[in-house]
């Protein structure tokens, strides 16, 4: 009996020559999108197409770092990829590693180097950017001379700031010679000192808009002193210019938004500003004013004449305790005498005299105070309160007459 393979072995097989076959591992494949679906895990499912037939493809989320667009049914492609066998349909299909919109291919090839490129060597680092002046008066502007572009950048500069100076170089912005005159539009207007340079122009294929991809157009954009946005067709194009530039806008017109001032704004602004400075220029006023009031009243504090009459008022109120202390001191002293006056008086032998006593001294004037002290014929000395009376003993006796 013939030998009988299982659905597994011959699929494996078949894998197996798929795998081995160098050309079928690294391939280019190019045909027309269809049944794009993008799965939740990540992964890309979709078929090629061309008039003769279809092949099913697939792209894992791990690959999908390369992918610089988002893919649609209709598109043509150019994959990058192998062909093999998924084993459980038994199905072959291309398992897609890059993926490149037919034509334009090579140049988003060139566009990766070049960006890679700029990028190591640092012209897109944010510290080489130049801010964008707040208040220009003078606008460059290098675009195509017609078009829906630079009428757009007009109307909104007029609308925003009629009083902005609007200067155009007409460059060609497309096609052979248009980088170098893009390069020469920046230069002359950064000679003629503008406050910022719009370089742009509106949407168009990969092919049309390749003049701000160029190499020599972001060295002039990097090397130039004034300011440069890059203003470069529709909001989801993004160009070499763009990142180099100082500023990126999504479209022409939001170039000259960010571009001019509004001038309305700007007079509101500088109302209130006004109204502010007045209010400050008041406050500070009073405050001055207060200082100034508390400065004097220190002066007037701190004057010779304030300190002469704090003097003058200190020795009154002095001299005004010491006359306090002197009376008090005085009125004591009355009291005291009085006190020494009634002592003396109780002790004054004038006012013993006064009471009917008398004073009795001999003649050597020694104070006769006993009888014995005196003998008949010696003359003494009577002191009474109104004189003195002279006498002499005729006799003595012991017994008291009382």
């Amino acid at each position: 009996m013939r030998s009988v393979y299982t659905v597994r072995q011959v699929n494996a097989y078949i894998k197996n020559m798929f795998t081995q076959d160098f050309m079928l591992n690294r391939i280019y494949v190019r045909g027309e999108v269809s049944n794009c679906k993008y799965h939740t895990s990540g992964h890309i499912y979709f078929s090629l197409k061309d008039e003769s037939g279809t092949i099913a493809c697939v792209m894992f989320a791990g690959s999908r770092s390369g992918l610089s667009f988002r893919m649609q049914s209709g598109q043509t492609v150019i994959v990058l990829g192998s062909v093999s066998v998924y084993e459980r349909d038994g199905k072959y299909q291309l398992y897609a590693k890059e993926i490149l919109l037919d034509g334009a291919g090579l140049l988003y090839e060139r566009f990766e180097a070049l960006k890679r490129k700029l990028e190591e060597m640092g012209m897109f680092a944010p510290e080489y950017k130049q801010p964008i002046p707040a208040y220009v008066r003078r606008v460059g502007i290098v675009t195509a001379p017609t078009g829906a572009a630079v009428r757009d950048i007009i109307n909104i500069a007029r609308r925003r700031n009629p009083y902005v100076q609007l200067i155009l170089y007409p460059a060609l912005v497309q096609g052979e010679g248009a980088a170098p005159s893009i390069i020469r539009g920046i230069r002359m207007l950064e000679e003629h000192q503008v406050d910022v340079i719009i370089a742009g122009r509106g949407g168009g294929s990969i092919e049309d808009l390749w003049a701000f991809n160029e190499e020599a157009v972001a060295r002039a954009i990097f090397d130039c002193s004034v300011p440069v946005i890059s203003a470069v067709g529709h909001e989801t194009d993004t160009l070499i210019s763009d990142f180099v530039a100082d500023l990126r806008a999504p479209t022409p017109s939001a170039a000259a938004e960010l571009a001019v001032f509004e001038y309305t704004a700007y007079e509101a602004r500088k109302k209130e500003y006004e109204l502010q400075l007045k209010r400050l220029m008041i406050q500070k006023l009073r405050e001055q004013r207060q200082s100034l009031e508390r400065m004097s009243i220190r002066l007037r504090y701190a004057h010779p004449r304030q300190k002469l009459n704090d003097q003058r008022q200190y020795a009154s109120d002095l001299e005004t305790r010491l006359r306090g202390q002197m009376e008090r001191r005085l009125e004591m002293c009355r009291h005291k005498l009085a006190i020494y006056i009634e002592k003396m008086n109780g002790l004054s032998p004038l006012k013993k005299l006064n009471q009917g006593y008398a004073y009795v001294a001999d003649q050597s004037g020694r104070p006769v105070r006993s009888v014995v002290q005196t003998k008949p014929g010696d003359a003494l000395r009577i002191y009474v309160s109104d004189g003195i009376v002279d006498a002499r003993v005729e006799g003595t006796s012991t017994a008291l007459g009382i």
